[in-house]
């Protein structure tokens, strides 16, 4: 078994260590595990600067080569998946097979992205003889982004990908809490052969890296996944300097079961997308608004398969949920549960820490919540479901509409008028039907109302990191 790495920053093409790191603790047993290095403002003068360098040599490298680094650093995480994935286990807490699984995703947001820098297509806009007006996608310049600690590897691969393919230099700003998986980014594009400054990995104190970065003339673009709080403090911020983000925020997912639905095949499903990444997904579906005729037996099936979960360290086989990622989460499951029993909830499942080291918390399902129950309009990231029987369509889509947030909302049924119905009335960025699944490489992702703005992925993802510029031709004066 590797051992966990060495922690660096990564800045212009070479590593480099810094005076002051902050501990990484396995949240599997709270164990010290490494340490993470804190950039200091000279470190992050060196990123802009060697970000600008890149900037120009990256710009004028061809899309054919650009899309050369990206599928050799994607081959490489492949080769290199098991150390990949143990490293976020032990960083994160979620099973190694759903750690591999990350990784392989990390990978295909590469590969997809590869294909992208190649079809940053223009146009040419029909005109009167003797004049042409071009219209091109040029790369917007040095990135500065934010990712999350709940996909240590996947949630950085989005945005290093989109930069990178559309010609851009980006310093990353990876999660202090799981640090490994966008070091073996760097690794791998550094081994591809990513001209030096063209990717830059820094950590620290998150504000303060921030409150540096988005005002220096360098940085274009941000970008950032995390909660709607830090996302509006981040965009105002930005906006002082008239400068675009991209904002990939909260979400509360609903999950509408209708009458002529399976009740017992899609509460088996839901519980096992519950559970996936100990519920600490921005796509997790978490209200579940059923209708009443399938009610019963939709809430007994998920009971029973969220029962039947196997909760444990990561790295132990057949291990389904590890912990949640760190003791914040389960105090904040604590808090909600507890103000939800005390307005009248019913607890159905789970609802007590066990009694171990470890930030361990159990699934947990709540039944019957009332309206100003604090879980019904706050996300739980962690794994908590609340199931309310509805009497109709109508009223699941109202109450999934009820909140401001709106990135991903799913439903099952197998009716073409509620599909229908479902596609134009629900208020999200993603919305599925008959599937758990929010987002691959190939679609975009993004949300609505506080969930954000901007996508990732997909034909419209590589099109944030560029600007338009229209040429207007006269063939003579």
């Amino acid at each position: 078994m590797s051992n966990y790495p060495d922690l660096q920053l990564y800045i212009g093409g070479a590593w480099r260590r810094t005076a002051e790191t902050l501990p990484v603790i396995n949240p599997a047993d709270e164990s010290v595990i490494g340490a993470v290095p804190v950039a200091s403002t000279g470190d992050l003068d060196a990123a802009l600067e060697a970000a600008e360098r890149g900037f120009a040599v990256w710009r004028k490298t061809s899309p054919a080569r650009r899309a050369e680094v990206l599928r050799k650093a994607a081959a490489l995480l492949r080769e290199r998946i098991n150390e990949v994935a143990t490293d976020i286990t032990r960083e994160h807490g979620k099973p190694f097979q759903q750690a591999r699984l990350e990784v392989i995703r990390g990978a295909e947001f590469f590969e997809w992205d590869a294909g992208e820098a190649q079809r940053t297509y223009g146009r040419v806009i029909p005109s009167e003889p003797g004049i042409r007006y071009i219209v091109h996608h040029q790369p917007i310049g040095t990135v500065a982004a934010f990712s999350p600690w709940n996909f240590p590897m996947s949630q950085p691969a989005r945005k290093i990908a989109g930069a990178l393919a559309a010609g851009c230099s980006i310093i990353i700003k990876a999660a202090e809490e799981t640090p490994a998986g966008c070091l073996h980014i760097a690794r791998a594009f550094h081994d591809a052969g990513l001209p030096a400054g063209v990717l830059n990995l820094v950590f620290g104190i998150p504000a303060q890296i921030s409150e540096y970065l988005i005002p220096q003339e360098q940085v274009r673009l941000i970008a950032f996944t995390g909660s709607t709080a830090v996302g509006r403090t981040l965009t105002g911020l930005a906006s002082r300097y008239v400068k675009p983000t991209l904002m990939e925020l909260g979400g509360h997912a609903p999950v509408i079961v209708c009458d002529d639905a399976d009740p017992v095949k899609a509460g088996i499903a839901s519980a096992i997308r519950k559970v996936r990444n100990s519920g600490q997904v921005c796509t997790s579906p978490t209200r579940f608004f059923v209708h009443e005729s399938v009610y019963k037996p939709f809430t007994e099936a998920f009971i029973e398969r969220a029962r039947a979960v196997k909760v444990g360290n990561g790295l132990e086989e057949g291990v389904e949920m590890g912990p949640v990622a760190n003791h914040r989460r389960v105090e904040a499951m604590e808090m909600l549960v507890a103000d939800a029993v005390s307005k009248g909830a019913k607890l159905l499942l789970g609802g007590e820490r066990p009694r171990n080291s470890g930030y361990f918390y159990p699934p947990t399902v709540l039944a019957d919540l009332p309206g100003d129950a604090r879980v019904m309009r706050e996300e739980p990231f962690g794994p908590l479901a609340v199931i309310n029987p509805v009497s109709s369509l109508e009223e699941a889509i109202e109450k999934a509409n009820g909140v401001p947030f709106g990135l991903a909302a799913y439903a099952f049924t197998n009716s073409a008028a509620n599909v229908d119905q479902i596609t134009d009335d629900l208020e999200a960025g993603n919305v599925s039907i008959n599937t758990l699944e929010a987002s691959v490489a190939e679609t975009p992702f993004g949300g609505v109302k506080e969930s954000g703005f901007g996508r990732e992925g997909g034909a419209e993802g590589i099109l944030h990191y560029t600007v338009i510029k229209n040429v207007s031709h006269r063939m003579a004066i």
